[in-house]
């Protein structure tokens, strides 16, 4: 964050408050004019350090916009910079290395007492999970079907890093996600892949059922086809009520998993 003490005040503010505010309290609360807030707090929000909520209006008009503070690690950047830094430059051996890494750290979390018996009990869990992570996630209801769902992730802890090294970063959290999911008992009916940044704030998962598709069995780390493509040739989700379907990279492992004419058209920022 820019060294300015306006914004570490409010910062401060949106940390010890037990409720998101919006900019009009801020304003009262500091003293400033609530457009200098408003300047402030785009700031903050660029710099991944506050999260907007949408609220509802006060009598008539608009919903209005409040903010909470982004709670992170102290040194958790900075750790995960020097150790992306030290997985090499070749990205297919880095996104293994992380997927590798992310299942070393589910294997150590607390056991999460959530059986895996359907694809309703794979969203609960995954949402239990990336909450407790920071994640903020949110179910997509709108492009939910019977043997696919999409959870929508909005406050990534590492965003920043993740720009740069997504291989790294989202490898480490796809790897962290499937093997809570197999530890529960979801290795042979659900796989999860993750589609980084659709939209400048936003990751999704999405969770599909491997029972009763051609081929399929125990699911191993290897890659998975793509999306749907667009007009644009880029694959997107399909759309959700009340908003554009955002353009998506599609997410798979490192290796061919199946014989899928997508496949030969994946990029190197996969999973």
């Amino acid at each position: 964050m820019s060294d300015s003490w306006p914004r570490r005040r409010l910062l401060a503010i949106l940390r010890g408050a037990s409720e998101p505010l919006d900019a009009q309290e801020l304003a009262r609360v500091t003293g400033q004019h609530v457009t200098t807030v408003r300047f402030h707090l785009d700031v903050l929000t660029r710099e991944s350090l506050v999260r907007q909520f949408q609220q509802p209006p006060r009598g008539r008009g608009r919903p209005r916009i409040g903010y909470t503070a982004v709670q992170r690690s102290v040194g958790y950047q900075e750790l995960a910079q020097v150790l992306a830094d030290q997985l090499g430059s070749d990205p297919r051996r880095r996104s293994e290395a992380a997927i590798t890494a992310g299942r070393a750290w589910g294997s150590k979390l607390e056991a999460v007492d959530q059986p895996v018996e359907s694809l309703e009990d794979a969203k609960d869990l995954t949402i239990t999970l990336m909450s407790e992570l920071g994640f903020a996630p949110e179910r997509d209801h709108a492009s939910e079907t019977e043997e696919s769902a999409l959870i929508r992730m909005t406050a990534c802890p590492l965003r920043e890093l993740a720009r740069t090294h997504s291989e790294v970063v989202c490898g480490v959290h796809l790897g962290l996600m499937r093997e809570v999911l197999d530890r529960n008992g979801g290795r042979e009916s659900v796989n999860v892949r993750l589609h980084p940044f659709v939209e400048p704030e936003l990751c999704v998962a999405r969770l599909e059922l491997l029972q009763g598709r051609p081929g399929e069995g125990a699911r191993e780390d290897q890659a998975e086809t793509e999306e749907p493509e667009s007009a644009t040739g880029e694959p997107r989700l399909a759309p959700s009520a009340g908003r554009v379907a955002p353009q998506l990279r599609a997410v798979t492992d490192p290796q061919p998993r199946n014989a899928d004419p997508h496949i030969g058209k994946q990029s190197t920022n996969q999973w």
